[in-house]
């Protein structure tokens, strides 16, 4: 009988594999672009807690995980950058939520020297607000790669079309969707995952507090 052992990998090496994992992004928006509930149902999504909290914490959801200070929760605004951390699919993302009022964006900038990647957050109704045009030129400068999110089709708003043609213009660079909203504005029904083809319908929770009712259909079934 042959028998092989393995050595156990060292502190140097769990080092290096854990490292390799790990993903460090910032979420960047205009003030009320809807970023804090964002980050909630990233951490909803992950596994970090069982229900979305609230902005403002109310009808008896808890407040956001990531406005901790008394002022915050009050005021409903973001006033410090706060670092979150979730698994997801083998890999640990650390989010880092930036404050969006101008008053308090030099915390943002600092946050983002130690990003690798941002979410760029848009109202669907309002496109590119000037913090967010702000924030995109410092991480266009620093070479920090973006995601644009698309925010709030559940309300009246530009059509998708019309908001492509609004980021081309205003950031002067050509945007390429990788899924595209379904239904007209105010009258959301889900997204196309352009790469797979595949139809993914949501059906909404009360309050948004919880993961919403998905179904996926292929190309020929939607």
């Amino acid at each position: 009988m042959l028998v092989t052992a393995t050595a156990a990998p060292s502190a140097g090496e769990r080092v290096v594999d854990e490292a390799a994992r790990r993903r460090t992004f910032a979420i960047i928006s205009h003030p009320d672009a809807g970023k804090t509930t964002l980050t909630e149902k990233l951490l909803l999504y992950g596994g970090a807690v069982l229900e979305a909290g609230a902005v403002h914490g109310k009808g008896g959801r808890r407040a956001a995980t990531s406005d901790w200070m008394q002022l915050e929760r009050e005021r409903g605004i973001s006033v410090t950058s706060t670092v979150l951390r979730f698994e997801y699919q083998g890999m640990a993302f650390n989010l880092l939520d930036t404050p969006g009022h101008r008053d308090f964006s030099e915390d943002t900038l600092r946050v983002l020297s130690a990003a690798d990647a941002a979410v760029m957050l848009l109202d669907a109704s309002k496109g590119v607000e000037p913090q967010t045009l702000r924030l995109f030129e410092v991480a266009r400068g620093r070479g920090i790669p973006l995601i644009t999110f698309v925010n709030k089709y559940d309300r009246p708003g530009m059509e998708p079309l019309a908001m492509l043609d609004h980021i081309e213009s205003v950031l002067e660079l050509q945007p390429s969707a990788v899924t595209w909203p379904v239904g007209i504005p105010g009258d959301f029904r889900g997204v196309v995952d352009r790469r797979s083809g595949e139809f993914h319908r949501f059906q909404r929770t009360v309050g948004g507090s919880t993961r919403a009712l998905e179904e996926v259909l292929s190309s020929d079934d939607a």
